[in-house]
């Protein structure tokens, strides 16, 4: 099992991040969305950007978390997530995961959610969002919206999502 690496994003990691979505991805669509999360201070949160490294120092995987609210509520949304296609289901992705939400629990966040695959994401502690109240502004299947706590002394916020305009929803 190969040991990554997983820290905060710098500036001179952009370049490579941008390489990693646009070639886990059909299209350059989830590398844009991340530029204009970046560049939106709504929803950036410096320390929530994470980068998974081979041993030799090659940028292989990202982990992003970003500023959503649930019925005007601070919450993080997990996405984009990206890992280089050589490198998946290596555990690259997870780590970077991980770290993310350590950094976000760190912070003292509370509430993250993800629109992703039911199979991947309970691994981190994620359950349906309905579990906890939460709705996506838009129609998905209910397996596929999650969301976690990272403390156990507050309640997630009931209500529907409001992703950064980033997201285009």
């Amino acid at each position: 099992m190969t040991h990554w690496t997983a820290r905060p994003e710098t500036a001179d990691d952009i370049p490579a991040l941008r390489d990693i979505h646009r070639a886990a991805f059909p299209t350059s669509e989830e590398a844009d969305i991340v530029d204009a999360l970046r560049a939106d201070p709504n929803a950036w949160i410096n320390g929530l950007s994470m980068v998974t490294q081979a041993g030799d120092g090659t940028l292989v995987g990202h982990a992003l978390l970003t500023r959503c609210h649930i019925d005007g509520r601070p919450a993080l949304a997990l996405a984009p997530c990206a890992v280089l296609p050589a490198h998946q289901s290596q555990g690259a992705g997870s780590a970077a995961i991980r770290a993310a939400l350590e950094a976000a629990r760190a912070m003292g966040e509370n509430t993250v959610v993800v629109l992703g695959h039911a199979d991947y994401y309970p691994r981190f502690g994620f359950t349906p969002a309905s579990r906890f109240g939460i709705r996506a502004p838009f129609e998905v299947p209910d397996e596929a919206m999650m969301a976690l706590t990272l403390t156990t002394d507050r309640p997630a916020p009931t209500g529907t999502i409001q992703y950064p305009a980033a997201f285009g929803v």
